[in-house]
């Protein structure tokens, strides 16, 4: 396995590094994409309770606590890349983060009803077939507030089918990847 690390871009903790071991499905979003999603995302970081349900790196909602979000709720499934993303926080001395190591949807499926997240990150691995399924059990869970704003990540060659009460606010591509902003609608 290869060592990498991406740096964090903004807010307290801006130019710092975070290490990652390489593994299957990691690609940590890149800084140029993070750029244009955490300017998209500033009117509402501050004190907002993050979810980065495939969280990889943790590069995502490590740039989250970094810019003002209150918690961040992290969930990997692999063992190894959890493990990093814990000594990461340790090295940051911070304790606004959870982390899971468990299945992104079956994490969904057992989490707390009470606990509600206004900003959600959704970047699971391109090949594995996940992000329809995740929407899917994202927007059936409890755990949207009712101002959920969702992020999504996909391979721009995947259509991308968001739940009917999902509106785009803001929409990108970089080369392979696409990136959409959707914020919940109420009924």
């Amino acid at each position: 396995m290869s060592d990498g690390s991406c740096r964090i871009i903004g807010g307290n903790w801006r130019g710092r590094k975070i290490k990652f071991d390489d593994a299957e499905g990691l690609r940590p979003t890149t800084d140029r994409i993070r750029e244009t999603v955490f300017n998209w995302l500033q009117p509402y970081l501050n004190q907002s309770i993050c979810l980065d349900l495939f969280a990889g790196s943790g590069v995502l909602g490590i740039e989250a606590l970094s810019r003002g979000a209150a918690e961040v709720v992290l969930v990997e499934k692999n063992k190894t890349t959890a493990s990093n993303i814990k000594k990461n926080l340790s090295q940051l001395k911070t304790s606004d983060a959870v982390i899971y190591n468990d299945d992104a949807l079956g994490w969904l499926k057992a989490s707390v009803k009470n606990r509600r997240f206004n900003l959600v990150f959704l970047d699971p691995p391109f090949h594995a077939d996940l992000l329809k399924k995740s929407m899917k059990a994202l927007n059936s869970s409890s755990i949207l507030a009712d101002d959920a704003i969702i992020y999504v990540e996909h391979n721009a060659n995947d259509k991308l089918i968001a739940p009917e009460n999902w509106s785009c606010i803001k929409d990108k591509c970089a080369g392979q990847v696409s990136y959409k902003l959707f914020e919940l609608r109420n009924p």
